[in-house]
């Protein structure tokens, strides 16, 4: 805990000494460009009077009336305690001045406590008009430092939110993949086939991509096609002859993608086409960069009036991240042909 005071009055320090520091320079040249023959000591003496009590009232207006009273709504309250703080503060800075101050480098007849107290005009114009001044000044500041760190925590706060969102993403995409994953490679064991080995090794490759890279922010468009031609070849063996399967790669830019987005549009090809469409099936996916985008494609045969809605957490998990990636630089379209689905993604290109 004093740890956490020390650093918050230290970072306090840090920005109100220059800028008190300033205030009392400019009053000083100010008040003695103002004379014709000043007597440059003792005007810093009664400038320098006024400014302790500028900085005391400053900070008891802001951090005490403002923070505490006019930010919890009670506007009443703080205006009675601002009138009343200014008047008590305009008389103390006074009787610095008159009893404290002056005996040291003036010889002044010293103004009683009454009259000290019932010479409003003369408290508000010398006393009163510095420390409002000095307040205001170092208020505005304040207000706007607070603006930019309330502004700064909410971009903080909205960038950890989307990176939570992205785990919780990856959460379901990942379970959803393995579980559909190894479905293929029961039904293989299930038919003692000579292609479970070959698809335990491949598999053993998806999931080191999606327990490492799937990590990742962002990885090579080399790293997520060669997974994707591991999960098309891991599906061949399942589907055999039935299936025809077309990749196209086409990135004349290089670029960087979200892991497993594309692999998950090409899963869902594969579940809502060759998984739900009995005979010949038919999958063409491409990848194709240009300057400035990057369009992914995925298309599969498919049967019956199937929706977005009706195709389960996939395509829901790629929207989703679409919108935290690239917040509304990319476009996602999904068309329904007579026995054809189609999804497009354009998203920015992110070398790497």
């Amino acid at each position: 805990m004093d740890i956490a005071l020390r650093s918050k009055f230290s970072k306090a320090a840090g920005y109100q000494i220059p800028f008190w520091i300033a205030l009392l320079l400019f009053g000083v040249a100010r008040n003695y460009g103002e004379h014709d023959y000043p007597d440059f000591r003792e005007l810093f003496y009664y400038d320098f009077c006024h400014w302790i009590f500028q900085v005391i009232g400053a900070n008891f207006i802001y951090f005490i009336l403002v923070r505490k009273y006019f930010d919890s709504g009670r506007h009443f309250d703080c205006t009675v305690f601002l009138l009343m703080s200014l008047y008590i503060l305009g008389v103390m800075n006074r009787i610095f001045i008159v009893y404290l101050a002056e005996p040291l480098f003036a010889d002044y007849p010293q103004d009683s406590l009454a009259d000290i107290f019932t010479d409003i005009q003369y408290l508000l114009f010398c006393y009163i008009l510095p420390i409002i001044s000095g307040a205001f000044i170092f208020t505005s500041i304040m207000f706007m430092l607070r603006y930019k760190n309330e502004k700064h925590s909410r971009l903080q706060l909205q960038k950890e939110k989307a990176e939570l969102e992205l785990k919780v993403l990856k959460s379901q995409l990942n379970p959803h993949f393995l579980f559909n994953t190894l479905n293929n490679i029961y039904s293989l064991a299930l038919s003692d086939s000579e292609a479970t080995a070959p698809s335990v090794g491949r598999l053993s490759d998806i999931l080191d991509y999606v327990l490492g890279k799937g990590q990742h922010k962002m990885v090579s468009v080399s790293e997520e096609m060669k997974i994707i031609r591991d999960y098309i070849g891991l599906e061949k063996l399942r589907y055999d002859e039935r299936l025809t399967v077309g990749v196209l790669e086409k990135v004349p830019f290089p670029a960087s993608f979200p892991p497993l987005l594309y692999l998950s549009l090409v899963e869902n090809a594969f579940k809502h086409g060759a998984e739900k469409t009995g005979g010949k099936v038919e999958i063409f996916i491409s990848l194709v960069s240009g300057p400035e985008s990057a369009v992914f494609h995925a298309e599969n045969s498919c049967s019956g009036n199937k929706t977005e809605e009706g195709l389960g957490i996939g395509l829901q998990n790629v929207r989703q991240q679409l919108e935290l990636y690239y917040a509304g630089r990319y476009s996602f379209d999904l068309e329904k042909r007579k026995d054809r689905f189609l999804i497009t993604i354009k998203t920015p290109l992110q070398n790497d």
